[in-house]
């Protein structure tokens, strides 16, 4: 058995694991959109630390979903790289570039 399709199954029969993966889905998506958007501006983690006026650590522990960056950082990485978040109950969160970074 492929591991989507286990997923897939253990989801339909098991509330709690349904649950548990809504909930880190935003988390992943997040991450994902993160990395993509700093390969996308060749960038190190480094030198996407300093653009956002922070530590090369930070990003790691993001990229690692080791922590979440705060609310005000989120506003400085979406500024930095032209990037909307849409982060709604109902959807998975949607990262999307709004202009040329």
């Amino acid at each position: 058995m492929r591991h989507r399709d286990y997923v897939k199954e253990r989801e339909t029969r098991d509330p709690e694991f349904r649950a548990a993966r809504g909930e880190t889905a935003a988390a992943f998506a997040f991450r994902r959109a993160l990395i993509e958007s700093r390969l996308a501006a060749k960038l190190t983690q480094k030198e996407m630390a300093e653009r956002l006026g922070t530590k090369q650590s930070a990003i790691a522990r993001w990229e690692s979903g080791a922590q979440l960056p705060s609310l005000a950082t989120l506003h400085r990485l979406a500024v930095a790289f032209g990037l909307d978040f849409a982060i709604t109950p109902a959807e998975p969160l949607r990262v999307r570039r709004h202009r040329a970074a």
